[in-house]
């Protein structure tokens, strides 16, 4: 009886000296790790809680019902002639995946620098699994939404809320926000691991930035000549084609559409490389 000697396995782990000098070909490989971090991510933030999920379905809906009665009842804004509950439910479906994954990238670096001391992986899998995560929780949200919406279809069928054909673009509505989100936060988690003020102000802005959408109000009621500097916020034009797509009502500009894919394009992938270039030195200063 004969044994062969295994063969040896060597690593060799350098350091990364540009921006984008990065392993993305070991990204794929670890996707048992960021499962697991999908699993762990969705799971804690939902630990020691009575409704656990059960608060992705609940804050949607209280914020739109809180919309209701300030914006449409006593501020009067307009929706556009649908039913305010799906007006603000379809806006918020989007906004709010969008600033989850976005503030959950945004601390990335400073929540999981212990996990960054003990062993060494692509560090942007954690970002990456942070917006997976919140997937489920859109998910859910959605499940909501097309329950709510089917109820005012049964009660009252000749609303003017009605399905567009946009309605096969939300997977690329979706991963344009994922982008967006993941491009953001990974500029706004490089920052903050040297400037630790950003991360106190982050959710300031991304409420400024949630009241620089139309969530609680329409497209049509800004004024034309103000629209070309409104467009300038990506969001806007995502918001405006989901609610076209469910709803079938909204102001979907091309130009606005093609701003946004491009601002995602460009923030990501220099969100990526000033990810990659603080990550060498970050766990060293958190």
């Amino acid at each position: 009886m004969s044994f062969e000697e295994p063969a040896s396995i060597e690593v060799v782990i350098r350091p990364r000296r540009g921006w984008l000098d990065a392993d993305w070909a070991e990204v794929p490989r670890r996707r048992e790790l960021a499962l697991l971090l999908v699993r762990r991510d969705f799971l804690v933030r939902y630990a020691q809680t009575a409704l656990g999920p059960a608060w992705s379905v609940l804050q949607p809906l209280l914020t739109a019902a809180v919309f209701v009665a300030v914006f449409h009842k006593a501020v009067r804004i307009p929706t556009d002639g649908l039913p305010p509950a799906l007006f603000y439910l379809s806006g918020l479906l989007f906004w709010d995946y969008f600033s989850r994954s976005l503030l959950g990238v945004s601390t990335s670096l400073i929540d999981n620098a212990a996990l960054f001391r003990k062993v060494y992986f692509p560090r942007v899998i954690v970002p990456l699994s942070l917006v997976a995560s919140n997937l489920m929780a859109f998910l859910l949200q959605l499940a909501v939404f097309l329950l709510v919406y089917a109820g005012f279809l049964i009660a009252a069928p000749a609303s003017a809320a009605r399905p567009g054909p946009l309605l096969l673009a939300l997977p690329l509505l979706l991963a344009l926000t994922a982008a967006l989100a993941l491009g953001v936060g990974l500029w706004i988690a490089a920052l903050t691991a040297k400037y630790r003020d950003l991360h106190q102000l982050t959710r300031f802005l991304v409420q400024l930035w949630m009241y620089a959408t139309p969530l609680v109000f329409p497209v049509s009621a800004v004024p034309a000549r103000w629209r070309p500097i409104f467009e300038l916020n990506p969001m806007a034009a995502i918001i405006e084609c989901s609610r076209r797509a469910f709803l079938g009502a909204g102001v979907v500009a091309p130009r606005a559409l093609a701003a946004s894919a491009l601002a995602a394009a460009v923030l990501l992938a220099s969100g990526l490389g000033v990810f990659a270039a603080a990550e060498r030195t970050a766990v060293d200063t958190l």
